[in-house]
């Protein structure tokens, strides 16, 4: 085999190897985006009252699980009703968990304590948990069913005491 035609096979061999390494490196950073229909992804938290919790902690329930932060207006803007809806859905079989990515630990109990949160909360001050599920944006909500299923992604604030979507809620129970 001359020079030329070997040089050309190692060029084309470099080529291929390349563009295999870029398209493996890219795979790797394109972020989890979690969407109705997906499985929700597996999680622990420890509230505010030192409880571990996990999805399996809520047998049988659907889970509205509400990535938040005290400095986010569409955040404080949904509060008063998502903490209304907690208390009016919680007989029929609804949890609502919320997560913080609130840095400032003082910042967010102030929230807690200025909305008197009665829904279980914890701080993921990391976004651990929202990088799981592709959140970057917040609110962010994820309606989960009791077999682990999300069923509805929310983004951005939403009343939860409107009537159509207490409606569409319990169509899910």
């Amino acid at each position: 085999m001359n020079r030329s035609l070997t040089d050309k096979i190692l060029l084309a061999v470099v080529v291929v190897l390349a563009a295999a390494l870029v398209y493996a490196v890219y795979g790797t950073l394109e972020a989890p985006v979690v969407n109705a229909g997906d499985w929700a992804p597996d999680f622990k938290v420890v509230t505010e009252q030192g409880q571990t919790l996990t999805p399996s902690n809520f047998p049988g329930k659907l889970m509205v699980l509400n990535f938040w932060a005290s400095w986010c207006a569409p955040c404080v803007e949904e509060t008063p009703s998502l903490n209304q809806f907690a208390r009016v859905m919680a007989p029929q079989g609804v949890v609502v968990l919320g997560v913080s990515v609130d840095k400032n630990e003082k910042l967010y109990k102030q929230f807690l304590q200025r909305f008197q949160i009665d829904f279980k909360t914890s701080r993921d001050p990391n976004a651990d948990i929202p990088s799981m599920y592709g959140t970057f944006q917040f609110p962010d909500s994820y309606i989960i069913d009791p077999k682990g299923h999300v069923v509805e992604k929310i983004i951005n604030a939403q009343n939860w005491m409107d009537p159509q979507f207490i409606a569409h809620i319990q169509k899910m129970l």
